[in-house]
């Protein structure tokens, strides 16, 4: 599948009707690949007209404002939005929710005022529209199903409904965390901390969050993060329930059906 850059549609005189973000951990974590390529395959299947900006798209910032340094975070940003103005970037459509929240509620401060959506919003849309249909029935019918909620699509951007009205499109037993929802809880990866070792504690954060998961009986996890779902993937590991209770994101969960 061939996926267009933004130099290539502007040389050709065209314009996608979203640009697809895919940030630093779609672009380089192998695991996180794969949901890119998800979402790419789900966005061709439907029709949608999307580019990226390929070795252009530098990371937002968003690790380095919160490990505290900001000349960084201004530095990188403001690179990125002279691109997006070059272009012409009116929406943008991100799998990450760290890139998510930066570019959508922090640029435009420093002058990158974009449509910005998180995929989970972006395929509840698809859905209500008729452009994305899930059938009932497919391979998840009847198990167990628990979500988990990123803190930038959850608690910061009160993004609740729309990942949960996708998973019940897949016809299976969702079930919810003890934490969700305002009370869900971090992954441990926020705030920088996914790139430097724990502070002292009695308990790795994403292992209390596997305790949950299996306290919840669910067999599958469903995230909207990259980070969320190294962390989970990570605590299952740690339980050694890394073959029984599998963590995939939404747009792979959708396209497992369809396939399924």
């Amino acid at each position: 599948m061939k996926i267009a850059s933004m130099a290539e549609m502007a040389a050709d005189g065209k314009e996608p009707e979203v640009l697809f973000w895919v940030g630093c951990v779609g672009s380089f974590d192998a695991r996180t690949q794969r949901v890119t390529r998800a979402f790419c395959k789900i966005l061709d299947e439907v029709g949608i007209s999307f580019a990226i900006l390929g070795k252009e798209e530098g990371c937002t910032g968003d690790p380095a404002r919160r490990a505290g340094n900001e000349f960084i975070f201004q530095m990188m940003a403001l690179q990125n939005i002279q691109i997006l103005n070059t272009y012409g970037i009116k929406k943008i459509v991100t799998t990450c929710p760290h890139c998510f929240n930066t570019l959508k509620n922090e640029y435009p401060a420093l002058g990158g005022n974009y449509d910005v959506m998180h995929h989970t919003q972006f395929l509840q849309g698809l859905i209500q529209e008729g452009r994305l249909k899930i059938a009932g029935g497919g391979s998840f019918k009847g198990k167990r199903i628990t979500y988990h909620d990123s803190c930038y699509v959850g608690r910061v951007n009160g993004i609740y409904e729309a990942p949960r009205e996708i998973l019940e499109q897949l016809d299976g037993d969702l079930v919810e965390l003890k934490r969700c929802r305002s009370n869900g809880l971090c992954c441990g990866a926020g705030g920088a901390q996914m790139f430097k070792e724990d502070e002292p504690g009695k308990k790795r954060i994403n292992l209390e969050r596997a305790e949950e998961v299996l306290a919840s009986g669910a067999t599958i996890v469903a995230s909207n993060c990259p980070f969320c779902m190294t962390m989970l993937q990570d605590g299952m590991k740690a339980k050694d329930k890394q073959e029984e209770i599998m963590v995939y994101d939404l747009s792979e969960l959708i396209l497992m059906n369809r396939e399924g």
